[in-house]
């Protein structure tokens, strides 16, 4: 064997131990680098919203029916080509009357081939008209069928423009779901709209702590003659998750934000869950592990090329962070998805007007209260209603006896139709200090703006909205609505 073909052959034999470990650290690092960029990744591709109107179909035209052989009329018979010759000079015997018999046949055959030619072009022309009729019709078909699908399109973004809670989930599911996971992450996301508060609940699915490597690297023993992974430390591995964690959240409002073509969204919470297996039980669990509340306004102030993820969600939106994300030790989230789920609120009759429900608005504030009290009362708290006039600012108080995350609550009713301004929210925070309560809760039949929501970020407070009163108000079989009243 010459030098050249001995060196091909070394070359074919698999790498040495040293090389695997080495291509194996190689592959940990770089999956570990692709999950640090992902944030990153998200912001090197240009987000915008579906503009609605190039939803419509291009009008579209009938196909020719007619076929082109048809399309012109087909020449009639000459006579010069039927008409016999004549004798010529020397005329035999019996000449004359054989041509004469020729020019009778000519003749015949002349007539014949003009009704022939007559019946042709009339079943002809009625071929023409009867198509030209099928292509109009087809045609006016294809125009009702895009006229309908352009007024639906027109009448969707109308939706979409006003605030329809129904048009506008339908409208951020699909921009969602036209987005790729990276490394084969769960595709489960959901949405729900919240008209009375410009605000969209996005619950998004994040990958378990696995997606972690639990090596750091790969090593070659010589003395076992085998190739080790050295594992990685817990803190750094958490550190690690919880960076994927918060760049996921940033990544989504980063999406539901660009993809506003309307400006139907001021507020979004977000909700990260993570389906598992609980070691300890053996089932399948779907905990919260991060959970913020971001306006509009705070995320535009966002340089988010440049800033720390989990310093972001932590200190700048206040987000509640998982600290033992590969225990699932779940957060409580700001907003439940099912309070936001226009499915679980509307009307069981689309016309209300036989709707036997009571409509919120036509209650009294007082009987709005004592309903309140009642709902607080089947959540399981041990209420207690305050006199109107006397209450401080306080129309009801919650005990929940549950250990750590029960507490004293002091709770304000507000039976209103329009958006509850921020210094009511901060009236209530102030009403919190001065009890000495654990928590705050405003619930409105009207809804919050993105200031009170930015206000409420990080302090003890909950704020219910109208559209949050009626899914709570549906769980705890209590018949209610909210119809706003003639103007």
């Amino acid at each position: 064997m010459d030098r050249s073909m001995a060196g091909h052959a070394r070359s074919d034999r698999p790498p040495g131990r040293t090389a695997d470990a080495a291509q194996r650290t190689a592959a940990v690092r770089e999956h570990v680098r692709v999950l640090g960029g992902i944030l990153a990744g998200a912001l090197a591709v240009d987000v915008h919203g579906t503009d609605l109107q190039t939803l419509k179909r291009a009008p579209r035209r009938a196909p020719p029916t007619v076929s082109p052989a048809d399309l012109e009329a087909h020449p009639g018979p000459v006579w010069d080509a039927f008409v016999p010759h004549p004798p010529g000079r020397f005329r035999w015997w019996g000449a004359e009357r054989r041509f004469a018999r020729r020019l009778a046949d000519a003749e015949d055959r002349f007539a014949e081939a003009i009704e022939r030619h007559r019946t042709f072009e009339e079943n002809r022309r009625e071929r023409v008209a009867r198509a030209l009729r099928e292509q109009v019709e087809h045609q006016r078909r294809l125009d009702k069928a895009t006229a309908e699908q352009h007024a639906r399109v027109d009448a969707y973004e109308r939706a979409v423009r006003n605030h329809d809670r129904e048009a506008v989930t339908r409208y951020f599911t699909k921009a969602l779901d036209r987005v790729p996971e990276p490394l084969d992450f769960p595709r489960r996301r959901k949405v729900a709209y919240v008209p009375e508060s410009t605000l969209l609940a996005v619950e998004w699915d994040l990958p378990d702590v696995s997606v972690v490597p639990a090596e750091e690297s790969y090593r070659y023993d010589r003395a076992l003659d085998t190739v080790l992974a050295v594992p990685r430390d817990p803190l750094e591995l958490r550190r690690l998750y919880q960076q994927l964690v918060a760049q996921l959240a940033l990544r989504a409002l980063h999406l539901v934000f660009g993809s506003d073509q309307y400006g139907v969204v001021d507020t979004v919470v977000f909700n990260g869950m993570v389906e598992s297996v609980d070691l300890t039980t053996g089932q399948t669990v779907r905990p919260c592990l991060i959970t913020l509340r971001a306006t509009r306004e705070q995320y535009q102030a966002l340089v988010l090329d440049q800033l720390d993820p989990v310093a972001c969600v932590r200190h700048y939106f206040a987000a509640e962070v998982s600290r033992h994300p590969e225990e699932l030790q779940p957060v409580e989230p700001v907003l439940e998805f099912d309070l936001t789920d226009p499915r679980t609120i509307e009307a069981v009759d689309v016309i209300s007007e036989i709707d036997a429900r009571p409509n919120l608005l036509d209650l009294s504030p007082e009987s709005f209260e004592h309903l309140v009290h009642n709902l607080l009362t089947r959540m399981g708290l041990d209420t207690q209603l305050f006199r109107r006039g006397t209450d401080g600012g306080i129309d009801c108080v919650a005990y929940d006896p549950r250990p750590i995350t029960g507490g004293k609550f002091v709770v304000q009713a507000k039976l209103w139709t329009r958006t509850v301004p921020p210094s009511a929210v901060r009236d209530l925070f102030g009403t919190v200090v001065d009890a000495g309560a654990t928590k705050g809760i405003l619930i409105t039949t009207s809804g919050f703006g993105p200031t009170s929501y930015q206000f409420a970020n990080g302090k003890p407070l909950q704020l219910i909205d109208g559209t949050a009163l009626l899914s709570l108000c549906h769980h705890h079989n209590i018949p209610a609505r909210i119809i706003p009243r003639a103007s």
